[in-house]
């Protein structure tokens, strides 16, 4: 293909200009868009033969109105915005990047255990006001502090995020429990205890989940499954926001019905501002930042590169439909 149109629709979060697209420009006529609203989508992707998208969505209406699209490359490893079926009606691969962000997933699953555990930015906020320095004693604490040796961590979705994270919770001394719908042919280390999905949230001290966002996973988390945690256990998401109920989940924060939440992903992303989970209790919220380190978005750059040289050549790679 002679100086194939190459479109990225939303480039600034993979590269808000500390990375470079020297690699990807060199393989066609290549056009770089911060973010794309959705009206511009298709006036922008008219004449595309690869398509990169991250967030912005991809429907089936979307693709019919782009008569020239050989393929479409994913900047991240979730590839929902996209409809995989339609693309792959008209022979588009659609191609993801399955592994670039797992250590730094696994980093931010654990920056959000120890948030809930310790109150790092809470304490250290009071020492900035003053507290610390007005205090009739060398020491305070205006939550629990919780030990994370001997308390179990339940792992719901053992691919290669929750085996990193299995990994570090064992590090820290915890007995780790894990459910995956197939277990089969899985090796799985001696301090890893497979288990059913109920007896993940039963047995629990701490859950994190790792599944992906599928009609049988959209809203796993709601009152029902949440009456069956324990009272003093934390849950923990950097997975999809869909896979909570959020209404459910705030309802129960507030009633004081588990001990706290970590989130790193909500159901609309930007939330809107009446997202009951923002005002919730003992809820830590981050803006969806566990992948983005700068190695893992070199990374995903680096191998989104190989994806579209795949593409090009008729031998596309990472096809995930």
């Amino acid at each position: 293909m002679n100086n194939p149109k190459i479109v990225v629709l939303d480039g600034y979060t993979t590269n808000p200009g500390d990375l470079a697209w020297t690699d990807l420009e060199a393989l066609g006529n290549c056009e770089i868009f911060d973010r794309t609203s959705p009206q511009d989508i298709v006036e922008r992707a008219r004449d595309a033969d690869i398509l990169l998208t991250n967030k912005v969505p991809l429907d089936a209406p979307t693709l019919a109105a782009l008569p020239k699209l050989k393929a479409i490359c994913v900047l991240a490893t979730g590839y929902n915005m996209v409809d995989g079926s339609a693309a792959r009606a008209r022979n588009i691969p659609l191609c993801n990047v399955p592994e670039y962000g797992t250590p730094n997933v696994a980093q931010a699953v654990f920056s959000l255990i120890l948030e809930l555990t310790n109150r790092t930015g809470h304490h250290s906020q009071t020492v900035r006001d003053g507290r610390w320095a007005a205090s009739r004693d060398f020491c305070y604490w205006d939550y629990p502090l919780v030990e994370l040796a001997g308390l179990t961590l339940g792992i719901v979705g053992y691919g290669r995020i929750g085996q990193s994270v299995a990994a570090i919770a064992h590090a820290f001394g915890m007995e780790v429990i894990a459910y995956r719908r197939n277990f089969s042919g899985t090796d799985l280390p001696a301090y890893v205890r497979p288990v059913d999905l109920d007896t993940a949230f039963a047995q629990s001290d701490i859950v994190s989940l790792h599944c992906p966002l599928t009609p049988d996973t959209r809203g796993l988390v709601n009152t029902a499954r949440l009456m069956t945690m324990k009272p003093g256990a934390f849950l923990i998401n950097t997975a999809r926001g869909p896979l909570i109920d959020e209404a459910d989940l705030a309802a129960a924060l507030n009633a004081g019905r588990i001990a706290g939440v970590g989130l790193d992903v909500l159901s609309q992303e930007p939330p809107s501002g009446d997202n009951p989970l923002i005002l919730a209790r003992n809820c830590v919220i981050t803006p969806h930042i566990a992948w983005a380190t700068q190695n893992a978005r070199r990374r995903l750059l680096a191998q989104t590169v190989e994806n579209v040289r795949g593409a090009l050549a008729g031998r596309p790679v990472n096809v995930v439909n």
